[in-house]
Formats: C-alpha cells, sequence, structure tokens
C-alpha cells in the first residue's frame, strides 16, 4: 500500500479518484496534473487576513503614539497603499509569461526565476524563508504574552491592580509549541482553508473588542496627553530615544502589512476560473482595506485613549484592566488567531523544505512514503515519518529561539524591516519592468525606482531602531517577567 504514494509530489500528498468527463479530461485534475484546486475569494480573503491581522495591530497605537497624529495615520496609509499596489502586481506573476494562461508558479522563488532568474533567484529565497522564521518566533511569543496575560488578568482582578503578578513565558511557548507539532502535520496550504477562516474570526474578534475598549476609555474622559508629532523630547523621551522610537514604529507597522511572502502560496489555491489574478487581486483589496480600517481605528483611538503613555501592547500590556472576564476573551482569541496565522505562514516553508528533499532523495522511503492511519470520526489520515520528524524539530526550534528573545516590539519591528523592502516592494517592482518590458529612464521606470528607493531606506532606517531597541531590551531583560 505505502509504494502508491511514492510518486506524489509536495504538494499533494494524498490520494485521490480520478473522474473522466465527456471531453475526456480529469474532473478533479487541474492543467498542470496536481490535485484541483478549491479556493475562492472567501478563502483566499481569509487567508490575507489571517496573514496580515496579526499581532501588529496590538502594538500599533505605541506606533501611534511615537510618530503622533500626522506622521503616525499618514504612514500606516501609505504603507496601506503600497502594499496594495504591489501585490496586484505579483499577483500577475503568479503565471508566466501570460499572467491568465501562462505556466503556474508555486512559490515566490518560482516567480522570480520566470521573471528575473539569476542570483535574484537565491536572494528572493533567503529573504523570504528567513522572515517566515521570524514571523513563526515573533507569533510564539506572542501567544504566549496572550496567554499569560490571561492569568495576569485574573491575578490583578483579585489582588488589585498594583499586586506583583509576574509570571514566566516559557510554560506558555511550550503549550503554544505542542499545539503546532500537531497542526503542522496538516500535509500543505490547500488544507489550511477552516483554520484561516476560523484565525479571520479570532483577529476580528480581539481587534473589535480593543477598539470598543479604547473608545470607552476615551468616552469616560480623563486627561491624556496627545500630540500632533507623537512622544515629546525632554518630557516623555529623550532626542535620542525619539528617533530610535520612530525608526521601530514604522518597523512595527511595516510587519503590520507583512503577506507578501505567502501570497503566491495562497493565490495556487484558487480555483482556475476565474482567472486567478484576478480573484487575487480582489482578495487582496478586500483584506487590505479591510485590515486598513481596522488599523486607523485601533491605532488612532487607542493613541486617544493612552496618549503618549500607550502600552507596547495595549490587550496583554495592561493599558486595561476591566471587565477582566473581555480580557480573556480578547486574549484566548489572539492566541487561537497565531495558532492559525503561524500554520499559514510556515506552511511555504515547509513546502519548499520537503519538496527540496523529495528531489535530492527521490528514492528514500522515509522522505516519500505516506502511511494510512484510519482515525476515528475522522476517516483516513496520511502520515509521512520525515514531515512528522522535520516538522516538529521546526516547531521545537521556533520555541527555543523565542525563549531567548521574548520582545515583542523590537522583534516585530526588525521582522517587518527585514521582509518589507525585498518582498513587498523590490521583487513586484522588478517583475513588473521586466515582465512589462518598461524602458530604462522612461516616466514609469523612473517613479518604479524612486518608490522602491524610497521603501528601502525606510527599511533601512526601521531595521535600525529595531535592533537598537532589542538591545536596549536585552539589557533589561528579567527571565521571569512578561515582556
Amino acid at each position: 500500500m505505502d509504494a502508491q504514494f511514492q510518486k506524489k509530489n509536495a504538494y499533494n500528498n494524498t490520494a485521490s479518484t480520478f473522474e473522466v468527463g465527456d471531453d475526456g479530461f480529469r474532473k478533479n485534475i487541474d492543467d498542470d496534473g496536481r490535485e484541483k484546486r478549491t479556493g475562492t475569494l472567501v478563502t483566499a480573503s481569509a487567508h490575507i487576513i489571517t496573514a496580515v491581522i496579526g499581532s501588529g495591530v496590538l502594538s500599533l497605537a505605541w506606533a501611534i503614539a511615537q510618530l503622533g497624529w500626522v506622521a503616525g495615520p499618514a504612514v500606516l496609509m501609505a504603507f496601506s497603499l503600497i502594499t496594495y499596489f504591489t501585490s496586484t502586481l505579483l499577483a500577475d506573476s503568479y503565471r508566466a509569461p501570460d499572467p491568465v494562461s501562462g505556466k503556474r508558479n508555486y512559490t515566490y522563488m518560482d516567480v522570480v526565476q520566470a521573471s528575473l532568474g539569476g542570483k535574484k533567484v537565491q536572494l528572493c529565497g533567503i529573504a523570504q524563508y528567513v522572515n517566515l522564521v521570524g514571523v513563526t518566533i515573533g507569533y510564539t511569543i506572542t501567544a504566549s504574552i496572550s496567554m499569560v496575560a490571561v492569568r495576569k488578568s485574573n491575578c490583578y482582578h483579585d489582588k488589585g491592580h498594583e499586586a506583583d503578578c509576574k509570571l514566566s513565558n516559557y510554560p506558555y511557548m511550550m503549550i503554544f509549541a505542542a499545539i503546532q507539532i500537531v497542526l503542522s502535520q496538516i500535509p500543505n496550504f490547500h488544507k489550511l482553508s477552516w483554520l484561516s477562516i476560523v484565525a479571520a474570526v479570532m483577529s476580528f474578534a480581539y481587534s473589535s473588542i480593543g477598539l470598543g475598549l479604547s473608545i470607552a476609555k476615551v468616552a469616560g474622559g480623563g486627561h491624556v496627553r496627545t500630540s500632533l508629532t507623537g512622544v515629546e523630547v525632554g518630557v516623555d523621551v529623550t532626542g535620542a530615544e525619539k528617533i530610535w522610537r520612530t525608526f521601530q514604529a514604522i518597523g512595527d507597522i511595516a510587519f503590520a502589512y507583512a503577506y507578501s511572502t505567502v501570497l503566491i502560496e495562497i493565490q495556487d489555491t484558487l480555483k482556475s476560473y476565474p482567472p486567478e489574478n484576478k480573484v487575487m487581486k480582489k482578495a487582496s483589496l478586500a483584506g487590505v482595506s479591510t485590515t486598513t480600517i481596522f488599523y486607523v481605528l485601533c491605532g488612532c483611538v487607542g493613541y486617544a485613549a493612552f496618549g503618549n503613555d500607550a502600552p507596547g501592547n495595549f490587550l496583554t500590556g495592561f493599558g486595561f484592566y476591566e471587565p477582566f472576564w473581555l480580557i480573556d476573551f480578547a486574549n484566548v482569541c489572539i492566541a487561537i488567531h497565531l495558532i492559525g496565522a503561524y500554520q499559514v505562514f510556515c506552511q511555504p516553508l515547509f513546502g519548499f523544505f520537503e519538496m527540496k528533499c523529495r528531489q535530492q532523495w527521490p528514492d528514500s522511503k522515509f522522505i516519500t512514503t505516506e502511511h494510512i492511519v484510519n482515525v476515528p470520526f475522522c476517516g483516513e489520515y496520511y502520515i509521512n515519518m520525515f514531515r512528522l520528524v522535520w516538522r516538529t524539530a521546526y516547531v521545537i526550534m521556533t520555541a527555543v529561539i523565542a525563549m531567548i528573545f521574548p520582545f515583542f516590539n523590537s522583534f516585530l519591528g526588525l521582522i517587518g524591516a527585514g521582509s518589507f523592502y525585498p518582498l513587498t516592494v523590490y521583487f513586484p517592482i522588478e517583475m513588473y519592468i521586466a515582465r512589462a518590458k518598461i524602458p530604462r529612464f522612461s516616466f514609469t521606470w523612473v517613479w518604479l525606482k524612486i518608490l522602491s528607493w524610497v521603501c528601502l531606506v525606510v527599511s533601512l532606517v526601521a531595521a535600525i531602531g529595531s535592533v537598537q531597541g532589542l538591545l536596549t531590551d536585552v539589557k533589561k531583560y528579567k527571565p521571569f517577567e512578561t515582556v
């Protein structure tokens, strides 16, 4: 029985029963010979919302506090417009050379290979997969902080807001890792739709709760200091701290829009008709516009509620203490959302590594053999020993790194800065220029290059600010305090 599964490719790990239609073609096989894709506008939008509305939304009140009423919303809107624009360019790259009838490209690296080739493919792979590892580490940190926040919320409710409710994040990182070890056995991205829909619902839930609590705090009165330029030099921070925090805030906002790393993999789940690029553009518009509305509301209303003293994470930093049960529910929603988001970001990495291993060792039964297991009430499930061992090892590795560097804002800023320019801006623009054969120094070429260089400068300053923030956090770090 095992032998029949050894020839399955990296993405199609389950047996299929093929039906032949009147036209002679097998009904459940796509034009590339792979299992029929079933993704729709709804599932693609859910994947995007799961990827975009992540832990980044929780730091936006802090980010707006560093930038102020003028620059804060302006930076948010700028990142939103740039992300949507470049995502439309990237969506047209899924098939090549024609965006509707060309050959499919299954990963970001495949897209770069088809459009640019050369060393840029390796550079893309490094940028993408390092970013995916970073995001999964960041989500492990954030999920554990939210789990700890539930315990701390109950502690503050029982013992008072000044109580010493210190808890270690480490046990909760291990709990999160244990859950991910199980979910990581989901064979591929195509099987994640249900998890993304659940995670998207959770993201709306906790974002809405945070927004509602901020509105209630604003309506309840009380003086908080806000300003057009954010935290004030000489009052809240020193001049140097103002600069570093501004850079870090830009990185946090960049992280809040980081989903280009998985856009191609999301598009590869879509049905062939309507054309994938058209559906993906609609999904990107729906996802980015929806998240931008939430981001502006959460960031701006959060800043209005807390002013220049806005916490780095307004649900787990205890900007709110009551009603404690609602805070608990919001943090549970965050944890559930991040359980799904972790899978959305790590599945492309899993698929790439397993594909390379199959190509390198095609005769290895340990790598290629699928074992059938009958799960009560769930039917047949396919276990691959290599997938079990390596994915488990990966989850453990991310958990260990998260335990070593459990710093929320600085880590998010560094990931956002490191991925935004190459994956969200540089490669989509370069591929569009190459595909459309835009002449050098033409108007379109010049303004696209200007956009690219401006985003490079923004990413560099954000990275510098985040590294400085990490170094500061390391100096202050106490292992048994929630960060």
